[in-house]
């Protein structure tokens, strides 16, 4: 289970904390410092999301527009109860953060891409909004394709098609600003 996270909306000591996304720092259950939600059905949950930060001068002449995209893990709004089989639910938890991943890319790239207009607030709110927007929606298909990590196939299937996007979009990894 994932839930939508805007940043203006986490208090600064929930922000404080916060772990990057890293292609060699996985999750470890220690990440997890929520507390559980008792009357949940789920196992776990991992809140993840995707930002960015961006300034724009024609001070050389030229319009240049400079940005960073982030992916992170918040701990203290991510926990876990006592799991049956521990290393595949991470793995699971590992894929909603790894989603997370994917969509700051896919943010990363459009940001890239993208030529500096008259409306260049709107317009950049727009790519975000996007791509904030699909990242829900696919973090939604993952855990009902899956049944939130219950259906094996499913859950293999997810992991090849993440990794190879990721790999795809390398170029545009969010640990690299």
């Amino acid at each position: 289970m994932v839930f939508l996270l805007c940043g203006n909306l986490l208090s600064a000591q929930v922000k404080d904390e916060k772990i990057a996304w890293d292609p060699d720092r996985p999750l470890s259950w220690s990440d997890f410092k929520g507390e559980p939600d008792a009357s949940s059905s789920y196992t776990a949950n991992t809140n993840s999301g995707i930002g960015y930060t961006w300034s724009y001068s024609t001070a050389s002449g030229e319009p240049q527009l400079t940005f960073e995209v982030s992916c992170n893990f918040y701990p203290k709004l991510s926990w876990v109860k006592n799991p049956a089989d521990p290393d595949y639910l991470l793995a699971h938890e590992q894929l909603h953060f790894d989603i997370s991943e994917l969509y700051a890319r896919k943010l990363k790239k459009a940001l890239a891409e993208y030529e500096p207009g008259r409306s260049i607030r709107q317009d950049l709110r727009n790519i975000y909004n996007k791509y904030e927007s699909e990242r829900v929606s696919a973090e939604k298909q993952f855990d009902r394709e899956t049944r939130h990590s219950e259906d094996y196939e499913a859950e293999m299937a997810w992991r090849k098609k993440i990794a190879q996007e990721l790999e795809r979009l390398k170029n545009y990894n969010t640990s690299q600003n």
